[in-house]
C-alpha cells in the first residue's frame, strides 16, 4: 500500500510529508520510503496559529477558521507529495493535522485538539485519508502521546542493549526498548518550544529560532536559571507522560526570568539548550539506554546535538538515518504507519508507552471520491520494522 504522511509538529513552522511503500510480511512491517519533503506554512496562517495557542484566549470562529486553513495547507502538502513523490498514484494519506492544545490535568490527559479539516485533504487529491489518531488512546486512557513510539519500537527491536529513540521538536520525547519489557515512551519535556519562543522574544519576532545553534554557542548555560527551570515538576513525574505549549511557553519563561535578572539573550539561550540536554540525559540514565537514535528539527542544531552528548558520556548518539529513516521525515512516516496499521485492522498506540487501558484502533477515515473498501484485517501484527532500499 502506498502511503502519504502529513504531521506539522508543536514548533508550527512546517507541514512534513512523506510517502512509503508498506507491506506486511509475517511479523515485520516493510517499508520502501519515496522520499519526503517540507512544504511551509503561509505567513499569516503561521501567525494566526501562534497567537491562537495557549494561553492565548479565542474564539468558536478562529478555531473554525484554523480548522479550515490548516486542512487547506494539508491538502496541499498532500497534493504535492502525491504528485512529486508518489508519481501520481497513491493508496490512502494519513494527516496528524496541527495540535493546538493537549488538556492535561494532574497528568491526566482529558482531551487533545489537532486541527485540519481532511475532507479538504480528501476532496484535493481523491484518496481515502486517516486523521484525528491521538483521541481514541486518550478515550481509552492513555496520554495520547507520544504515538511515534509504536514505530520506534519496530525499529530498535533489532538493536542490542537497551536502545532509545528520541524525537527533539517543539517538545522532546524518548521511547525505550528494554529487553524483556514493554516499551516506553513519554515526554521529556521542552526541545524546540522554549528555545523558539525565547528567540522570537528577543528579536521581536525578526528571528523565529536559533539558526544553527549560533547563539546559544555565544552564550553561557546560567547554573542558576538552569536549576529553577529543573524545579519544575513536570520532570518528577513517573513515565508515562506528556506535555506541550501549554505547559511550556513564552509566560512560563518569562516568569522564571523574573526571577533570575541580568541573564543575557544568549545566555538564556545557552541555558534552554542545556536544559534539552539534561532532562533527555537524565532521561535516559533512568532506564539504562546504551544508545540513542535521534531526529526531529532538533537534530539539525550541532549545539543541542553536541549538549546531548556530552551529558551522556559512554552513550552512543546517532541520527535515525543511519538507520534508513530520514530524521526529518521520521514523525510523518509514523504517522503513515500508524494509518496504514489502522485501516488494515490493527492497533497503533502501545499502552505501556502511552498508559491506556488497551491497545486501540486509531483514528478516523474519510472516504475519498470512490466507495471505501478497506483491506481485510491482517491477522497479525508486526514486530519489526525493515526500511527497504528506495532504489530497488
Amino acid at each position: 500500500m502506498r502511503v502519504i504522511g502529513l504531521m506539522s509538529g508543536t514548533s508550527y513552522d512546517a507541514i512534513e510529508a512523506a510517502a512509503a511503500e508498506l507491506t506486511l510480511d509475517g511479523d515485520a512491517l516493510l517499508m520502501r520510503p519515496f522520499g519526503h519533503l517540507s512544504v511551509s506554512y503561509p505567513d499569516d496562517l503561521r501567525d494566526l496559529i501562534a497567537v491562537t495557542l495557549p494561553p492565548a484566549a479565542t474564539t468558536t470562529q478562529t478555531v473554525c477558521a484554523l480548522d479550515t486553513r490548516i486542512g487547506q495547507a494539508f491538502a496541499d502538502a498532500a497534493v504535492r507529495a502525491l504528485r512529486d513523490l508518489c508519481g501520481g498514484t497513491a493508496d490512502l494519506v494519513v494527516s496528524h493535522g496541527q495540535t493546538m492544545h493537549h488538556w492535561v490535568e494532574d497528568g491526566t490527559v482529558r482531551g487533545t485538539l489537532q486541527l485540519g479539516q481532511p475532507a479538504w485533504i480528501a476532496e484535493a487529491t481523491g484518496l481515502p485519508v486517516v486523521s484525528d489518531l491521538r483521541s481514541r488512546d486518550v478515550a481509552a486512557g492513555g496520554q495520547g502521546a507520544p504515538l511515534v513510539a509504536l514505530t520506534d519500537a519496530l525499529l530498535l527491536r533489532a538493536l542490542p542493549g537497551t536502545p532509545a529513540a528520541l524525537n527533539l521538536g517543539g517538545i522532546a520525547n524518548i521511547t525505550v526498548v528494554a529487553p524483556g519489557a514493554g516499551p516506553l515512551a513519554f515526554d521529556t519535556g521542552p526541545a524546540n518550544a522554549l528555545l523558539d519562543a525565547a528567540v522570537r522574544h528577543f528579536t521581536a519576532g525578526a528571528a523565529g529560532y536559533d539558526e544553527g545553534g549560533r547563539r546559544a554557542a555565544a552564550g553561557r548555560t546560567s547554573p542558576a536559571l538552569l536549576q529553577l527551570l529543573l524545579d519544575d515538576p513536570y520532570y518528577r513525574r513517573p513515565a508515562p507522560k506528556s506535555t506541550g505549549k501549554e505547559h511550556f511557553h513564552l509566560p512560563y519563561l518569562l516568569r522564571v526570568l523574573a526571577d533570575v535578572p541580568g541573564v543575557g539573550p544568549d545566555d538564556v539561550l545557552a541555558t534552554l539548550t542545556r536544559l534539552t540536554a539534561v532532562t533527555v540525559a537524565d532521561a535516559c540514565r533512568a532506564h539504562g539506554v546504551t544508545q540513542l537514535v535521534a531526529s526531529g528539527g532538533g537534530t539539525r542544531n550541532p549545539v543541542m546535538m553536541r549538549m546531548v552528548a556530552e551529558e551522556l558520556p559512554g552513550v552512543t548518539v546517532r541520527s535515525s538515518d543511519a538507520l534508513g529513516l530520514p530524521s526529518d521525515a521520521k514523525e510523518a512516516l509514523a504517522f503513515a504507519v500508524l494509518g496504514f496499521l489502522t485501516v488494515n485492522g490493527l492497533p497503533g498506540a502501545l499502552p505501556s508507552g502511552t498508559g491506556a487501558r488497551r491497545a486501540t484502533l486509531l483514528g478516523s477515515i474519510t472516504p475519498g471520491l470512490r466507495p471505501l473498501r478497506l483491506p481485510e484485517p491482517a491477522g497479525q501484527a508486526p514486530r519489526t520494522l525493515r526500511v527497504c532500499d528506495p532504489t530497488r
